[in-house]
């Protein structure tokens, strides 16, 4: 760290980098006050901000002491603000000290180049480069659609207020990764706004006054990504059963998912699980098909369970279910926690009660101890005593801003940290089993903190369609956005969830999705909100043949993908990675976000839309081998044949598993 002062003002380095800029016409740090407006439906915010002032901070005096360095902001005696900067385990820290009590918000300025490339802020589906657009963070739903341009989002926005935009995420993170090897983490949880629009400075927005800053750098990317994953938290290594196969999303009932499941084995589906989401019960509503929200063994829609669960252990198939943090009201666990006074209040006192989409729901205090520990119970011995060996642990996204707590913090500041509460929920209660690297969770809401506990994310309700914004192509920007922001095991449902307003999963869109499936650390499927419209893995042999064969892909990369999941869980380097992780000095490869590296040697580029039977592909300088034919390409612009069941795929021809990728090719 060093300072430079000049006439008017200062600039702070760090690593030759230039973190904080202050003169008397461009402050670093602006100060004001005001409040909002949410309101909720559906899981959907809307937000309205009411500003009354923003004042930039001109004035300043900084002492220096040693290490450390303090610099106190103020003008005209009305708002003062006091940093104290220094140097932990290599990181710049800038925390906050002594703000004026009546700040409510805060505007840094970070100083920025026009041609920086920006990354992460958790989960984005839209744009991987987030240069020159603003990012809200703020927990919400995905939205249907999340283009203000396209008729899905228009109709679910008429009929519901759902339609999303471009920055809608189930997992924002205040933290950002430039091109320029260097990352700014805020700590807090209160809304924030990441602006990346000025070509000068980026802008960090935020309603609270934050607890620090932290500002990595490194020499490479890759070191920078090791360095954030250390600070953040990093994933755990996934059970070796995972990678025998695929998830089967099926659902009905015992009798129907035996049947469905033996179908695809006589295909030769290779199958690691069977993911029954009404495990625990059904309903059906306007939306399509819903689940109970009674986290008990349904034994009518599934009569004895219990023992085949058992069966299909001793067969190598694991059987998994669905939870989330809420309780429907007509629910034997509802009464239980109603009794014991572990729901969410409202600010008359009451329970509060959220409309989830045709039926009532609670939500399951998280913040009180005795009820954490309550739910913890209930998953440690309504699912994994009774033999599940993983879940769904879906939601987490609907804290209403107005809600009483039991810890006495602001609901409008807990909102974002409620499925890190509801992630560690989870895993504490795997952990209390003894069974960590046994069972595993999944989870598509997440904050600051999630990478600590949760064992996999999924991208969560795409539209079952081809749409850049919210279809097969976002879950590759959903991917490798959230491997910049340090969670580097990701997966989706393959051929998408959502299907409204006349939308349905076609044959080709099953089909390519399961080839872009093959090539991530899970293939798992999904029926979606209406099977019965939808193509499935079974509605014809063509279907399932083609599916088999892309399981014996993703089993056969096993060895492969297990040292990739071991590399994320030691050092933090996501399993699908942007291209520029790898090749720096390439400048092609900082836009390319509909390609990915599975680890250092596979280069997947999938097809992403429909009718396509080949694609533009960009090969980084190196010395590649196309999966299908084994022709040998060098670095450039290849237009790349892609029948169905062939994506263009390759390997990097010094890898230490070419014999096993040319095998692979063979199949």
């Amino acid at each position: 760290m060093r300072i430079e002062k000049n006439s008017d003002g200062f600039s702070l380095f760090f690593n030759n980098r230039e973190i904080i800029r202050h003169t008397s016409t461009q402050p670093w740090i602006y100060a004001g006050r005001g409040d909002a407006d949410f309101k909720m439906h559906l899981g959907n915010f809307k937000i309205e901000n009411h500003m009354t002032e923003r004042i930039g901070l001109t004035d300043y005096e900084l002492i220096e002491d040693n290490a450390v360095t303090t610099i106190d902001f103020s003008r005209n005696g009305i708002y003062s603000a006091c940093v104290v900067v220094y140097e932990e385990n290599k990181r710049l820290i800038i925390e906050f000290k002594n703000t004026c009590h009546n700040i409510n918000r805060i505007w840094l300025r970070i100083p920025s180049r026009e041609t920086e490339h920006i990354y992460g802020c958790g989960e984005q589906f839209s744009h991987f480069n987030l240069k020159c657009r603003s990012f809200p963070l703020f927990i919400t739903e995905q939205g249907v659609g999340r283009n203000k341009k396209t008729y899905s989002t228009f109709m679910a926005d008429c009929l519901e207020g759902a339609g999303g935009d471009y920055y809608s995420t189930y997992f924002p993170q205040p933290t950002f990764v430039s091109s320029d090897k260097y990352y700014c983490h805020v700590s807090g949880s209160s809304y924030m706004e990441f602006n990346f629009k000025n070509p000068d400075f980026h802008e960090l927005e935020i309603w609270s006054v934050p607890q620090k800053l932290v500002i990595g750098s490194k020499n490479t990317l890759l070191e920078l990504l090791e360095d954030m994953t250390e600070l953040l938290g990093r994933q755990p290594e996934l059970p070796d059963w995972v990678y025998d196969g695929v998830w089967l999303g099926v659902q009905g009932g015992t009798d129907i998912v035996l049947k469905k499941l033996q179908n695809a084995l006589d295909k030769g589906l290779m199958v690691s699980g069977v993911w029954a989401q009404d495990w625990e019960g059904k309903r059906i509503t306007y939306f399509g098909k819903r689940l109970m929200w009674n986290w008990e063994w349904d034994q009518k829609l599934y009569p004895n369970l219990d023992k085949e669960i058992q069966k299909l252990r001793d067969k190598g198939i694991r059987f998994l279910g669905y939870i989330n943090p809420y309780l429907a009201v007509e629910g034997s666990l509802f009464a239980a926690a109603e009794e014991k006074d572990f729901l969410v209040k409202n600010k008359d006192g009451l329970d509060y009660i959220t409309d989830m989409g045709a039926f009532m729901a609670g939500h399951v205090d998280l913040t009180n101890p005795s009820a954490f520990e309550w739910y913890k119970n209930v998953i440690k011995t309504n699912m994994l005593d009774f033999g599940l060996s993983g879940w769904m642990a879906d939601f987490g996204e609907y804290l209403p801003t107005d809600a009483v707590l039991h810890n006495g913090v602001s609901a409008e500041l807990m909102h974002n940290l409620w499925p890190v509460l509801w992630a560690k929920v989870n895993r504490e209660a795997i952990e209390e089993a003894g069974m960590l690297g046994e069972a595993v969770f999944f989870m598509r809401a997440g904050y600051t903190g999630s990478q600590k506990y949760t064992t996999m994310m999924w991208a969560g309700d795409q539209n079952v369609d081809w749409s850049l914004d919210d279809g097969l192509p976002s879950v590759m920007t959903a991917a490798l956005s959230m491997g910049m922001s340090g969670i580097g095991l990701h997966h989706s449902d393959i051929g998408g969830y959502t299907s409204l307003f006349e939308l349905k999963r076609n044959k080709e869109l099953f089909m390519r999705w399961a080839e872009m499936g093959a090539f991530a650390p899970i293939m798992r499927t999904h029926e979606g909100n209406r099977p019965d419209e939808n193509w499935q893995f079974d509605s014809d042999d063509e279907t399932l043949l083609h599916f088999a064969r892309m399981s014996k892909v993703y089993t056969m990369l096993s060895e492969y993908t297990k040292a990739v999941v071991k590399e994320n869980a030691q050092k933090g380097i996501p399993v699908m990675r942007p291209l520029f992780l790898h090749y720096e000095n390439d400048k092609k490869c900082y836009d390319i976000q509909y390609q990915f590296l599975l680890g250092r040697d596979i280069m997947a580029a999938p097809i992403y839309e429909e009718g396509k039977r080949s694609r533009s592909v960009y090969l980084p300088e190196d010395c590649w081998i196309h999966l299908w034919t084994g022709k040998e390409y060098g670095g450039g612009d290849y237009e790349i044949e892609a029948d169905l069941g062939y994506p263009p795929v390759f390997y990097k021809k010094s890898s230490e598993y070419k014999e096993l990728f040319s095998q692979i090719g063979k199949l």
